[in-house]
């Protein structure tokens, strides 16, 4: 691990392997870039992270990994967007996925394997978030690959709500000449969704196991009912597919979802996301967990290059 100098930022840079990691982690626990140099000496930018970031609004950059918590997306209050409504009654503001991506990190641990890092809530996420609790991301980087623990510990009296996830900007295409018609992503889905103007879930696209990421009915489409935990992109034909695993079971909770969006047909990422459960959960309960007083729960995703 070593510190770099960027746009008026202290960076965290790790090397292992063929891997490079770049991260600010003080600011929303980002995961900024992920790169691998390949046997002919280039380099394939595994995560995207536009060269005009803006780092002083570096919640609003479309790139890395921007965590999502305590919830996922947009939350309703009765068909008002970003508000919620917790179990004492009250309706509280939810900014769009939630406080931490724009939130104050504090580095608690960093060594040549990865990093942990604790949420330190402002005023204005402890008046959405009116709880006890300590909320950490630990980054784990591997040769090939890393994993991720979102996990909240209950230091308060009640149960304790959230659904969490992340927001992984994928580069593609990651090879010169291809197109989005020249990747496929394979998806262990039973259900599509997509989430209409109240909050609702609503009935979505009928989607193959395997489908182009040229489809657009795959934009903004959650997809729960997971058969496994683990989907599967790539070139066709070709070695260098990415894996994400949702969860540390074989076969994930019913609601745990993987969410896929780009910005438009020729943005040069893709999103594919794994949450605890579908946007909206505090309202229709689908993937709405509870911590326990006393208690803490981890959600683990894995992103591997094969």
């Amino acid at each position: 691990m070593e510190k770099v100098s960027f746009a008026g930022e202290t960076l965290l840079r790790w090397r292992v392997g063929h891997s490079t990691f770049l991260a600010l982690p003080e600011k929303g626990a980002r995961l900024m870039n992920w790169n691998i140099v390949l046997g002919d000496g280039s380099v394939r930018d595994v995560l995207y992270w536009p060269e005009n970031a803006n780092m002083a609004d570096i919640a609003q950059v479309r790139g890395g990994n921007p965590i999502l918590f305590p919830f996922n997306a947009r939350t309703f209050d009765h068909g008002d967007i970003h508000f919620w409504r917790a179990a004492d009654g009250v309706r509280r503001p939810m900014p769009m996925h939630g406080l931490a991506r724009q939130g104050a990190f504090k580095v608690t641990q960093a060594d040549t394997t990865g990093f942990t890092a604790l949420y330190l809530p402002n005023e204005e996420a402890r008046a959405a978030y009116p709880f006890d609790y300590e909320f950490i991301v630990r980054y784990r980087f591997e040769p090939l690959g890393l994993i991720c623990e979102l996990s909240l510990r209950n230091l308060g009296t009640e149960p304790l709500p959230w659904s969490a996830g992340h927001h992984f900007y994928f580069t593609l295409p990651w090879t010169e000449g291809l197109s989005r018609s020249d990747y496929a992503i394979r998806l262990p889905a039973s259900q599509h969704y997509k989430q209409d103007v109240t909050g609702a879930l609503v009935p979505g696209p009928i989607l193959k196991e395997i489908e182009s990421l040229a489809n657009p009915d795959l934009i903004d489409t959650i997809h729960l009912g997971l058969r496994d935990n683990t989907v599967v992109f790539g070139e066709r034909g070709h070695a260098g597919d990415v894996v994400v695993s949702l969860g540390a079971q074989n076969v994930p909770p019913a609601n745990a979802a993987i969410v896929t969006w780009s910005q438009s047909a020729d943005a040069p990422f893709y999103c594919v996301e794994p949450w605890m459960g579908p946007p909206n959960s505090p309202e229709h309960k689908r993937g709405l967990q509870f911590v326990a007083p006393g208690l803490v729960q981890t959600f683990t995703v894995a992103v591997r290059v094969k």
